[in-house]
């Protein structure tokens, strides 16, 4: 049984740098100005002898007041002007391009769109009915802003025109590439979701499936929540113009026979992309009976089982996540000691021993100890004879046992002065809700996780705003999955290209959610790095 639901968001998640040209047609250079401490944005428009209004009107994008370490864009002339005046720190100013001068005649050939410029801007083609309206809310940029970056729009917008609607940022860690989202024109997508809802107890056919939520409690749960958030998404999707079916299906409990039933009876093949069922034994059902890509949205241990080539694993296995850690090591620890922590089970020290010997390949590390259990707790001296004074002592936890892990911490909370220790882990459960935060973040406790919520991105609170507006709560972090994992599949298809080729293109970055399949087309391998701060906040390391 299908259904099929629409709604508008509006969604975007790169930052605009913005460029500009006077009235007369002279060509003005933009540069980057690295916002420091005490910096409002009138203080910096007095600092360049201009007016506030002005220089807000270069920045659409700063909400409030700039941050330290941000940037924002500023009239070359005025900033050497202010330079002459006074001694400024040169590492504060960057070119706003990478290696060449960006100005609006160089960003403007005939609205001839080369492959540098699509990488460059988030590009749109004007449908039949788009209005200036329509195009600000779509994409939250002012008409002002779209006007500068496509002067053409002085003539009005015309069906089929290509705009440049905002600059993308181009972050990317040393060895990869960020996705660049690109639509096809006219591009149709048929997906299906699969979850169990369990609404066979009510009467489907005269209620609506927001009022069987509100009636079956069992229901807010992980299918629930991922709905609410795959449905934001489509949403997303077709007010960008895609034209999604979305099939939604309710496979039920492993007891019923729902599940079978859907297999048997509906084409699943007319679909482009499968996304659940939840249960792992289901999917390698479904995907010996589909040939459709088939999107696991969540983790299980019996994923290392999958080996159907059209399950695609949205959650990274848990050797990804010590591989990660122990890359991260390799690369920032060039000088001190680690200590790996693991409990008494065979399998515990295994892994602490593999861990072991692949960070003693790397270039820097030669002292790495293993420290396991005696009669069920480690005493604190045993730490004392392996941790080094006036060093980097790294200690890596490699168990979730709770009683180790309170071992660790309590030893290390107190050390000698002149000894001082980091602990990491790349199996953070539960277990770390029962240890006070203060003394996690003491230790600058680091870790490695599949999402990172960043409270002020703009694609958190865009995202934020319109769950709550429409659900009157903010979203789970299963909601948050089921925008990004829908989201991240969909935006790929809208390209027009096999989902696959796509995976080789790059990164991408949603709301909470790293989706990097570039080794493997069938495994997600994006994570973070995590450190707590003193102040109990959190920073993405990595």
């Amino acid at each position: 049984m299908g259904i099929t639901y629409m709604k508008h968001l509006k969604f975007f998640v790169f930052l605009c740098i913005l460029t500009f040209t006077v009235s007369c047609g002279q060509q003005k250079k933009y540069i980057q100005y690295k916002v420091k401490s005490g910096d409002t944005m009138s203080k910096i428009a007095q600092k360049l002898n201009m007016q506030t209004k002005d220089l807000i009107r270069l920045n659409p994008d700063v909400v409030n007041e700039p941050k330290p370490n941000t940037f924002i864009v500023v009239p070359e002339n005025k900033l050497n002007n202010f330079k002459n005046k006074v001694e400024a720190n040169e590492e504060n100013i960057t070119d706003i391009s990478l290696d060449t001068e960006i100005t609006l005649d160089s960003l403007n050939v005939n609205n001839e769109l080369t492959d540098d410029l699509k990488k460059m801007f988030v590009i749109y083609e004007v449908q039949k009915g788009d209005t200036f309206y329509s195009l600000t809310n779509l994409y939250d940029v002012s008409k002002e802003q779209l006007l500068i970056l496509n002067p053409e729009l002085k003539e009005g917008l015309k069906e089929g025109m290509s705009l440049k609607i905002k600059r993308i940022s181009k972050v990317v860690n040393a060895d990869e590439f960020m996705y660049l989202d690109y639509i096809k024109p006219k591009q149709e997508i048929k997906a299906a979701l699969l979850l169990p809802f369990r609404a066979n107890k009510f009467e489907a056919d005269t209620l609506e499936l927001k009022d069987i939520f509100a009636k079956n409690a069992t229901l807010v749960n992980i299918a629930t929540d991922f709905y609410l958030g795959a449905e934001i998404a489509v949403d997303s999707l077709r007010s960008r113009g895609v034209a999604v079916e979305l099939n939604v299906y309710d496979t039920g409990n492993r007891r019923s026979n729902q599940f079978n039933s859907i297999i048997a009876q509906e084409n699943l093949n007319k679909n482009d992309v499968i996304i659940g069922p939840l249960y792992s034994e289901e999917v390698q059902t479904l995907a010996s009976n589909v040939r459709t890509p088939i999107v696991y949205p969540v983790y299980s241990d019996d994923q290392a089982n999958f080996y159907s080539s059209n399950i695609i694993k949205t959650s990274p296995d848990k050797r990804v996540f010590r591989e990660e850690l122990e890359s991260y090591i390799k690369e920032n620890l060039i000088v001190g000691n680690v200590i790996i922590v693991s409990d008494e089970k065979a399998s515990s020290i295994l892994t602490a021993n593999k861990m072991k010997a692949s960070l003693e390949s790397g270039a820097f590390i030669s002292n790495v100890h293993v420290l396991s259990p005696t009669e069920g707790f480690i005493q604190k001296d045993r730490f004392l004879e392996v941790l080094q004074p006036n060093t980097n002592n790294w200690v890596v936890i490699a168990t979730d046992k709770n009683i180790v892990v309170s071992d660790v911490i309590n030893s290390l909370i107190s050390l000698p002065e002149e000894t001082t220790a980091k602990v990491f882990t790349f199996n953070k459960g539960r277990v770390y809700d029962n240890v006070d935060n203060r003394k996690l973040a003491k230790l600058g406790f680091t870790f490695v996780s599949d999402d990172f919520d960043d409270t002020s991105s703009l694609a958190s609170r865009v995202f934020n705003k319109q769950f709550k507006r429409k659900n009157n709560t903010l979203p789970s972090y299963y909601a948050t999955k089921g925008f990004d994992i829908t989201f991240d599949i969909l935006m790929r298809l809208a390209s027009g290209k096999d989902l696959k080729k796509t995976f080789d293109e790059g990164v991408s970055q949603r709301v909470d959610t790293r989706f990097d399949y570039r080794d493997s087309n069938t495994e997600n391998r994006g994570l973070y790095i995590v450190q707590y701060n003193p102040d109990l906040t959190l920073t993405r390391l990595k």
